[in-house]
């Protein structure tokens, strides 16, 4: 399990620190994008439209310029980031529990569970999960959360195997035999011994997973199945940026920026996490 030093440790991983500074600039950009962003996302300005960037900072001007209606782009990445963040961490998460919880189930309790499980696995993976995401959100309707719960439903597979490998492998080391030997109930030596050494490897998928959500519901969003197309997403940016790119590539190319950043972020702060994590790698 890790201890505090290791955790301290991370910190001081570039890998780490490189990929949790770019996440947290998209955690401050959503939380005070009111504050940060220099127009309303909504409003068009007709007068305006496909206005270049302009980098003078008056309280005229666009620093990214503005889209096909006018809109501020600067002012629509930054609200987007809510947008990306929101599914992150919702869908992140619940993909996490779920996968982790069946995962942990599957590995410790063997037989009869862990066949139902990996069965259900083998025959949920055989979809392509793109296509998939897009039938599930097309059956249950377009919106924010039901591109969550679209992505729960795909990815939770992805925990499940990983989870349920380590699980077999703990389960056959010597200090879940001497819990066994102190009387410890099956319950008991899942949680308290178990977990805890799996807690780890759950994490660095966390962090690889909120990428993955994220790209997932920028897909959503370019093919018109995510929330409103009013509403600022970096996927919807991207697919009005691609209609208007000879004209305005400010608009594509700011989008697929922010949404390549987030990505990257996630990605790197995973691989710094299992560097540090990870015993074997350690």
């Amino acid at each position: 399990m890790a201890d505090p030093g290791t955790l301290r440790h991370a910190l001081r991983n570039w890998r780490v620190l490189i990929g949790g500074g770019l996440l947290l600039a998209l955690v401050i950009a959503a939380i005070f994008a009111p504050l940060l962003a220099p127009y309303d996302p909504l409003d068009q300005d007709l007068a305006a439209q496909l206005a270049a960037p302009d980098w003078h900072f008056s309280s005229t001007t666009h620093a990214l310029g503005t889209d096909s209606l006018g809109r501020d782009v600067l002012s629509r990445l930054i609200f987007g980031s809510r947008v990306a963040l929101t599914v992150a961490l919702v869908a992140g998460i619940l993909t996490a529990l779920v996968g982790t919880a069946l995962g942990l189930a599957a590995g410790f309790f063997g037989g009869w569970v862990d066949a139902a499980i990996s069965r259900a696995v083998d025959i949920w993976s055989s979809f392509p999960p793109v296509l998939l995401s897009i039938i599930l959100v097309a059956l249950i309707g377009t919106g924010l959360w039901s591109v969550v719960a679209a992505i729960v439903l795909i990815d939770w597979t992805r925990f499940c195997r990983v989870v349920r490998a380590e699980t077999l492998k703990q389960r056959r080391l010597d200090y879940v035999d001497a819990a066994v030997v102190a009387g410890l109930t099956p319950r008991r030596i899942l949680w308290r011994e178990v977990v805890p050494n799996v807690l780890p490897l759950a994490l660095v998928l966390l962090t690889l997973e909120m990428g993955i959500a994220v790209v997932v519901e920028a897909i959503l969003s370019f093919v018109g199945l995510s929330i409103s197309s009013d509403a600022p997403s970096w996927g919807g940016m991207i697919a009005e940026g691609r209609e208007v790119v000879h004209q305005a590539p400010w608009v594509l190319i700011g989008a697929m920026l922010v949404l390549l950043a987030t990505v990257l972020g996630f990605n790197v702060l995973g691989d710094g996490l299992k560097a540090e994590l990870d015993p074997v790698l350690r």
